[in-house]
């Protein structure tokens, strides 16, 4: 097939055949390595499940560390960038240690 041979309208009709083929093959592709997956997970005696989901770790959220004097509310972990109150209460002339829960 000859591109330059086919007018506009050709190329746009064209273009969508291709569109909606690579979509097409795609899905086809997606599926027969899915199925590559699952048996090879049974050949090795695993679910997909078990191959999925061991490698994800929950993470639990960190503790506090340090403590607003007069705010209980207002806590910091020690980690990142200092919060307001930390910053205006060192400049004030407290230290980390002060304000350790």
């Amino acid at each position: 097939m000859e591109l330059s041979n086919l007018d506009f309208a050709g190329l746009i009709a064209l273009r969508s055949d291709v569109e909606a083929e690579i979509k097409r093959r795609e899905h086809e592709e997606k599926a027969k390595a899915k199925k590559q997956i699952v048996e090879l997970a049974r050949t090795h005696g695993l679910s997909v499940e078990e191959v999925l989901g061991k490698g994800v770790a929950v993470r639990k959220p960190v503790e506090a560390k340090y403590r607003h004097p007069q705010q209980a509310e207002l806590t910091w972990t020690g980690r990142g960038r200092k919060p307001v109150w930390v910053q205006t209460l060192l400049a004030a002339g407290k230290t980390l240690d002060d304000l350790k829960i």
